[in-house]
């Protein structure tokens, strides 16, 4: 009794520390997610015009953390699919507000050329620059009218041009935007036409732009048959488990499964990746 009692306590106690690893573990893992959404809330949100409380996204994504993973162990009981779930809740909302500041840049980089020309317009009419950014704004609409209404309300607030340009610039680091930038600040430092300056740059974007449209078109189908080779091994074996599930079961069951399913992933994504790679093509 005396050995089974000193063994209890001990499986006891190890228990007790494994539990306690695995909390500090997942308090780390929370303090870290929720230190990198509140970084990502007051810059690229706030970047962004959108609001929102950080520890209200903190809390959804705890939430989520627990709802999920829960739901696909009582749908599924497989703790493959359970981990799998609890990894993209951590990870897909950091990529979710990345892809939102990727598409503004892109939406704020069509705008652009149409914008310069409207302001170039607007000069050869007689408007001043200040001005004729000011209808730019009045017309367009956002991203591209709430970054320059921010540059203005700057420069109002006595700001320097130059530095009201270059903090804009800091907020959208576009290529294009970049040329515009340095085009605007040495034309007000040597001098020259700046109307036709303006109307030039936005011919080039507008021709760029082109360009760009035309490859993402030719490599469209490329890019899709990346895709596509890289779900299909995931749905066939979808198929392959729902048409014999005891023979698949192995796969989901077993740590030798689990590692089968590791390389395939692995492959797949280095295959995804390479795909990507050489459909992706930079002007």
């Amino acid at each position: 009794m005396t050995s089974l009692g000193l063994i209890l306590a001990i499986g006891l106690l190890a228990a007790f520390l494994l539990i306690w690893v695995a909390l500090q573990g997942v308090r780390s893992i929370l303090a870290k997610q929720r230190s990198e959404l509140e970084t990502s809330t007051k810059t690229t949100l706030a970047d962004m015009f959108i609001f929102l409380d950080a520890a209200q996204i903190f809390y959804y994504n705890v939430a989520a953390l627990i709802l999920l993973p829960t739901l696909v162990w009582l749908f599924t009981s497989n703790p493959v699919f359970v981990t799998f779930t609890a990894i993209a809740t951590l990870v897909l909302p950091k990529y979710y507000i990345k892809s939102l500041g990727t598409k503004r840049l892109k939406r704020f980089e069509e705008q652009l050329p149409d914008a310069l020309l409207m302001v170039s317009g607007a000069m050869r009419a007689g408007a001043s620059l200040n001005v004729a950014m000011e209808s730019m704004v009045k017309e367009q609409k956002p991203p591209l009218s709430q970054e320059f209404e921010l540059m203005l309300r700057e420069q109002r607030l006595g700001v320097d041009f130059d530095t009201a340009l270059v903090n804009m610039e800091k907020r959208n680091p576009l290529q294009d935007f970049s040329l515009v930038v340095s085009g605007l600040r040495i034309s007000r430092e040597v001098g020259g036409n700046l109307a036709e300056i303006l109307e030039s740059l936005s011919t080039t974007l507008r021709e760029k732009a082109t360009m760009e449209g035309k490859i993402r078109s030719l490599t469209a189908q490329g890019k899709m048959q990346g895709i596509i080779m890289s779900c299909l091994p995931l749905l066939m074996m979808a198929a392959l488990n729902w048409i014999e599930p005891k023979a698949m079961g192995a796969m989901f069951t077993t740590a030798f499964g689990w590692a089968t399913l590791s390389v395939i992933l692995v492959m797949i994504t280095i295959g995804y990746l390479f795909i990507r790679k050489i459909t992706t093509i930079d002007v």
